[in-house]
């Protein structure tokens, strides 16, 4: 028979089966597991809702809430309760082996009071996205500005500002870089050039100290302060007023001091300039480091002088003291540089560690700069200041013991 050309396609064509999909129970748990991870999704999307038309402010205003209105809510939640450092309390005593080592004892103790106690850990190092921020905590107002101080869970300038390094018992060198703030390129160059392992030193006579502070903070550069003493052989002490002199009295040469202090915010510790007369004055010399010690901060004694007393007064008032090892570009060469921090690096591989300190100049920026790159390959860790200072009382030199 011909085919019918008017007929529908396809009435010829042979049914085809049908297919079912077969229901097994690996196949059942994934569909109730995917069931499940929706309805708890939709779940968490409708109470994100609920809490924030019930919060008030838009999140923008949220975020932008100061920390201190943060703080004061936490305090409130915990019902008032006062805070102490780790290293407070009854049961804790430190004591002063015969070789000068720092121990501290702890004993089962109760403290005085029926109220609730936060104990804050000890901590070294400032959170970086705040290392541009001074802490309020540790400033006091005076009549020349704020002044670093302890703050009221015992906690240290020295150690809030200081930068953080590995703990490793492997050679370590610091490197202070000082006169910043003197010349605005040549600081700049400094903060910008230099690793952020460097510890950088600025003049309290020096100009924009506070803008510069906070640029070589969010570098990471740990920060002293230079103070201009009296040195041997002056013509004219009284030059620069702001020169702590050893025939000054008493409360004019701390006059001086909180007045540089007050310079700028966000230092570990002092370093002097100059210097050498009144480092080898005891009578001069020992209320200006009692008021660097009480208020938690470091001294550093730059080497220049062999008559220096400031490490056998900070031993006896518990004064976190360095000395500097080697001045590095007394002869301000690039080549001349590089040979000084070898010898750095050989001292330091003697003893441990080893402290340099150099000026601002070009030539010692990029001297430092390009011999830090390869002592790290050699493992040598560079350090800041603080992390070298002698802390006998501190948190400090408890994990270093």
């Amino acid at each position: 028979m011909d085919p019918d050309l008017h007929a529908p396609l396809g009435q010829n064509r042979p049914a085809g089966r049908r297919r079912w999909i077969r229901l097994t129970p690996s196949l059942a748990g994934g569909a109730a597991f995917t069931t499940a991870v929706l309805a708890l999704s939709f779940y968490t999307m409708l109470e994100g809702s609920r809490f924030r038309a019930s919060s008030p402010g838009t999140p923008s205003e949220q975020q932008q809430t100061p920390q201190s209105e943060i703080a004061q809510s936490a305090a409130s939640q915990a019902g008032g309760a006062r805070r102490s450092g780790f290293g407070t309390g009854p049961g804790i005593e430190r004591l002063t082996t015969d070789d000068g080592a720092a121990v501290t004892k702890y004993s089962p103790g109760l403290r005085s009071g029926s109220e609730p106690l936060i104990l804050q850990a000890p901590r070294v190092g400032q959170d970086p996205r705040l290392a541009g921020t001074p802490n309020e905590d540790l400033l006091e107002d005076s009549p020349y500005g704020p002044l670093p101080v302890v703050g009221p869970d015992g906690l240290r300038p020295m150690d809030h500002y200081a930068r953080p390094w590995s703990g490793a018992r492997g050679t370590r060198i610091a490197i202070i870089v000082g006169g910043l703030g003197l010349s605005q390129t040549g600081t700049q160059r400094a903060i910008e050039e230099l690793p952020s392992e460097i510890t950088l030193a600025f003049a309290a006579s020096g100009n924009s100290l506070q803008r510069w502070m906070q640029a070589s903070r969010r570098q990471g550069h740990e920060i002293l302060l230079q103070v201009p003493m009296e040195p041997f052989g002056s013509s004219d002490p009284e030059s620069d007023p702001n020169t702590l002199l050893v025939d000054a009295p008493r409360a004019k040469n701390l006059e001086r001091l909180h007045e540089a202090m007050a310079s700028i915010t966000g230092y570990t510790g002092i370093m002097n300039h100059l210097g050498g007369r009144l480092l080898s004055n005891v009578d001069a010399l020992e209320p200006l480091l009692r008021d660097v010690s009480a208020r938690g901060l470091l001294f550093l004694d730059d080497g220049s002088s062999a008559r220096s007393t400031s490490g056998t007064l900070a031993k006896a008032i518990d004064l976190p003291h360095a000395f500097a090892d080697m001045t590095l570009d007394g002869q301000v060469e690039t080549a001349a540089i590089l040979r000084k921090l070898d010898d750095l690096e050989r001292l330091a591989l003697r003893k441990g560690s080893a402290i340099g300190v150099a000026s601002a100049f070009d030539e010692s920026v990029q001297a430092i700069r390009q011999w830090v790159q390869e002592a790290s390959r050699r493992g040598i860790e560079i350090v800041g200041v603080s992390a070298l200072a002698d802390d006998p009382t501190g948190y400090r030199a408890e994990v270093n013991q």
